[in-house]
């Protein structure tokens, strides 16, 4: 199996994310990172998505 096709920024910012080793990260099968990704949309959608602005402070601009 080849490892994933992503930028080593990216492979860095994923593993960081999912607190995976880079290494595992990078020879993960695509499917399981995929549903990784989904848990973790999930999750943050979840917790209201904090990482972005809210339209409250959008509408106060």
């Amino acid at each position: 199996m080849k490892p994933l096709q992503i930028s080593p920024e990216t492979a860095q910012k994923l593993a960081a994310k999912l607190g995976v080793p880079l290494e595992h990260l990078m020879h993960m099968p695509q499917h399981i990172l995929l549903q990784k990704l989904a848990d973790l949309a999930k999750e943050e959608a979840a917790s209201g998505g904090k990482s972005g602005p809210s339209s409250a402070d959008r509408d106060q601009g």
